[in-house]
């Protein structure tokens, strides 16, 4: 494992200058700038320092595995059958992503068919028509939504989908944070 690039991903995703970080651990830009390039090594202690200052712990650092799976196929995805109500099926996209910020899923909806309604809660909601057309309702706002045409809102109210049409609709929709 290449610690210090690591180390250097990590600071660059939190938006720190080597300074801003040094300054955080008590330590100088020169050290944080070698240890970034593998060219000094750290004690524990101090690693642990310079973690805890970047958000992170050491458990999660170290088992962040540099070849995280990337793409997935139809042998990751989860199918959940006709839930009740819709008349298709819910198929989550990505294995586990609900230990992400984000969730995606393939909701299916026969004619007729329609999501459970969602109580409000905490987060946003992405989605995007990839055939038929569904009917979104947010609180007490309703929208015609077709093929090509993408949704966005915050999910403070209940809210749900209908296929009101008389063809099958497929949205991929996005959540944040995962409610699915």
């Amino acid at each position: 494992m290449d610690i210090g690039n690591r180390l250097r991903q990590l600071r660059l995703r939190r938006g720190l200058t080597q300074e801003e970080l040094a300054d955080r651990c008590e330590l100088s830009k020169g050290f944080i700038s070698q240890l970034e390039r593998n060219l000094t090594t750290t004690t524990v202690a101090t690693l642990l320092d310079i973690l805890e200052s970047l958000g992170t712990d050491a458990q999660t650092f170290f088992s962040a595995s540099e070849n995280e799976k990337l793409s997935f196929g139809e042998d990751d995805i989860f199918v959940k059958e006709d839930p009740e109500g819709m008349k298709g099926g819910i198929r989550w996209l990505i294995p586990s992503a609900q230990k992400n910020r984000m969730e995606p899923i393939l909701a299916e909806l026969g004619p007729g068919g329609e999501t459970a309604m969602d109580d409000p809660h905490e987060g946003e909601e992405f989605g995007y028509v990839l055939s038929g057309v569904v009917k979104l309702i947010v609180g007490d706002r309703s929208v015609r939504v077709k093929k090509g045409e993408s949704f966005y809102f915050k999910t403070t109210a209940p809210h749900r989908l209908v296929n009101a049409g008389k063809t099958p609709a497929k949205v991929l929709r996005v959540s944040d944070p995962p409610s699915f």
